[in-house]
């Protein structure tokens, strides 16, 4: 009887800790920086054009209601906190951002910027690179207030980072209009030279800011998108400059990553070859259950690609088949298939390595 005793409240305690380190697991915080494949709702707080906070965008969210995220459901970051077992981010605008819902993370991405400064400018007002930091900044000060300074900056330290930026540099900056100040300023070659060099001091900066685990996406086939086809493509073919713009890009960021990560002796960055993932749908929708990775589900004009996705627009009744939600951003589908390539992918899709590998090597340390 006293054996049996002991061995139940053995029991008992392994069963105790057990769940204690699983909810230590769990707690994993997730912070996500960047533009509208990550936004989830911050710039519904500003005045700004770039937002998607009417129907039918969340036309398949759990809420089925328009939340901000640029997608007819869920968007990468929400995928990525539902494979880490941790709930959503909330935008850290929201005033619902407070007390224990601060330990989750945040989301600082904000629609429409880029790598410069002078990206995005017809948005007006949205979160620049720099101010979502000066936020993370501030971020880790009210959490200092709520769970002291130390226990904060390991909150920090073993977080996981997203960042996604690049994609509006060239198409809501150097490609926006036929002569843009920018393109009169560089040839695209010393143009993407000059980004990565900006990238780099805002990687820099995350990482003093505590950030020791970043995944950082590529861009994706910039000229393959809805929008660009309807401008650009006669018989369906991706636009061939913005094509070169991402194949000079992403080559240059995996090598400039590889550097900081030397320069540092970690492997604080991880990339995430966007662009690979998006041509595997792109080359062959059908082999991965989609009818088209041309048309967008929702918006107007050829390939409906034109404008904005409205009340007005045309709208697909089953968005599991499009690649595309809207002119410029995949449906919930397809942004499934990114994050599965981000949870198991080879080191065709995860350079140096995939987020479970990420998770298992940190959940031993």
């Amino acid at each position: 009887m006293h054996n049996s005793f002991i061995f139940l409240m053995a029991f008992c305690l392994l069963f105790t800790l057990g769940n204690v380190g699983h909810q230590a697991e769990a707690a994993r915080a997730f912070f996500v920086f960047g533009d509208s494949l990550v936004d989830n709702g911050n710039n519904n707080y500003l005045a700004t054009t770039a937002r998607a906070d009417a129907y039918p965008y969340g036309i398949d969210h759990p809420t089925h209601r328009a939340t901000g995220r640029f997608s007819n459901g869920l968007n990468i970051p929400d995928l990525i906190s539902e494979q880490i077992g941790s709930e959503p981010t909330l935008p850290y605008l929201s005033p619902e951002l407070t007390g224990q819902r601060l330990l989750v993370g945040a989301n600082f991405a904000s629609a429409g910027i880029g790598i410069l400064n002078d990206t995005g400018v017809q948005f007006v007002n949205i979160i620049r690179i720099y101010q979502q930091l000066e936020y993370f900044r501030q971020y880790q000060e009210r959490v200092s207030a709520l769970i002291g300074p130390q226990q904060t900056q390991l909150l920090v330290n073993q977080a996981l980072v997203l960042m996604t930026l690049g994609g509006n540099d060239f198409v809501n900056n150097y490609y926006l209009v036929p002569f843009s100040a920018r393109s009169r300023q560089f040839a695209l070659p010393d143009y993407v030279v000059y980004i990565i060099s900006e990238y780099r001091k805002i990687l820099m900066r995350l990482h003093e800011l505590g950030a020791r685990r970043v995944l950082v996406t590529g861009t994706g086939p910039l000229g393959c998108v809805p929008a660009e086809l309807a401008q650009h493509s006669r018989a369906g073919e991706c636009a061939v400059e913005l094509q070169r713009a991402a194949a000079l890009f992403n080559p240059q960021l995996v090598q400039m990553l590889n550097q900081v990560n030397n320069q540092l002796g970690s492997t604080v960055f991880v990339a995430v070859n966007a662009i690979e993932m998006h041509m595997d749908w792109i080359g062959n929708p059908q082999a991965f259950g989609f009818v088209t990775s041309k048309v967008a589900c929702c918006g107007q004009g050829p390939y409906n690609g034109i404008g904005l996705c409205t009340v007005a627009s045309n709208l697909c009744p089953n968005r599991d088949i499009y690649a595309f939600w809207d002119p410029f951003h995949p449906s919930e589908r397809a942004n499934r298939l990114i994050v599965q390539h981000i949870m198991t992918g080879s080191t065709k899709y995860m350079h140096p390595m995939n987020l479970s590998t990420i998770m298992e090597l940190d959940s031993s340390v």
